[in-house]
């Protein structure tokens, strides 16, 4: 493998990886609520249930990449209607709730696993990154794997920044929870409304 194809196998790929894993997005902002509003104890759950979520998705994409890339825009026009209404559902569960509720009503485990199967952002990027560049420089299944497990690092690695921030701030937010659950819930509101209306594009 040349120098050329060095760089744009790994050094984009990364660069890639990590924008997408750093900015706003369902994953990131549902993190930051949980701990904010839990703390890390409580909030582990949901961190947990996106963790396998999406190494999930991450291994599905993998195996089955050319059969998804095949069939891509008829799947993803019935995912991102899912995945919207599934966010928007997020959104009016965290304006809705309340500090002394979180107890009773926090975020399971499940609800962070599946919102991994309705998030349409992960299942393009994964595609993206299997299609650009790994399948034309790498085509096993040893290869897709690992890359599934590297990228699944690589965007949990954002998911607990975004949660950190949470467990940091838990007490102010605490505080000013109705401004603050207003507030995610505006920011997953427009991330449902991006996928379904192409907003990011």
């Amino acid at each position: 493998m040349d120098i050329n194809v060095f760089f744009n196998y790994t050094v984009v790929l990364t660069l890639y990886a990590l924008v997408t894993a750093f900015t706003p997005g369902p994953n990131n902002i549902v993190a930051l609520y949980a701990v904010s509003q839990n703390g890390w104890r409580r909030g582990k759950d949901i961190l947990m249930g996106i963790a396998a979520g999406f190494l999930c998705v991450m291994v599905l994409c993998a195996l089955f990449c050319y059969e998804l890339a095949r069939y891509m825009p008829s799947v993803t026009g019935v995912l991102k209607y899912i995945g919207a209404a599934y966010i928007a559902y997020l959104a009016v569960h965290v304006a809705l709730s309340k500090p002394d509720e979180s107890e009773n009503r926090r975020m399971s485990f499940w609800k962070g696993f599946l919102l991994e199967f309705v998030n349409v952002k992960i299942i393009l990027y994964a595609i993206t990154i299997y299609t650009g560049y790994v399948l034309p420089y790498e085509a096993s299944l040893t290869a897709l794997f690992f890359h599934a497990v590297v990228l699944t690092v690589i965007g949990l690695s954002g998911c607990i920044t975004w949660a950190s921030a949470g467990g940091l701030l838990q007490k102010f937010l605490k505080k000013y929870n109705r401004p603050f659950n207003i507030a995610m819930a505006l920011i997953l509101l427009y991330c449902a409304a991006a996928l379904a209306f192409n907003l990011q594009k």
